[in-house]
């Protein structure tokens, strides 16, 4: 069989992971789960309508998982699922390959990288 786009595994990975805030959010999740405020703190900007749209989607295609605690007032956390934990190698060497981008592509903006990495630390 031929990979064509709509059954190349690249395309179903890229169509995954697509959206404005799902690798902010995935990126947030990998050192552990998150409860939506803390997720939309690391989205910096994002609208709540955007971010649940963007969560239930994760949580659709099986890369989140939800879990809601019986207590007053509700606790919701979220939190990868085996296969969307699979996915965690990849945000390291994503990370370092934009910040050399930066530094060689557009080095007027790499003292933005530089506070970032402050404000990390």
């Amino acid at each position: 069989m031929k990979c064509t786009k709509e059954n190349c595994p690249m395309t179903v990975a890229v169509n995954l992971i697509s959206g404005k805030w799902k690798l902010f959010i995935l990126y947030g999740l990998r050192d552990g789960a998150k409860r939506y405020s803390e997720l939309r703190r690391i989205c910096e900007g994002v609208t709540e309508k955007m971010l649940t749209n963007q969560l239930r989607e994760l949580e659709k295609d099986g890369l989140i998982r939800r879990k809601v605690y019986p207590q007053v007032p509700p606790k919701v956390e979220y939190s990868f699922t085996e296969i969307g934990e699979r996915l965690s190698f990849m945000f390291d060497p994503l990370y370092d390959w934009g910040k050399a981008y930066i530094k060689e592509v557009k080095p007027a903006q790499f003292h933005l990288v530089e506070a970032f990495e402050r404000t990390k630390a």
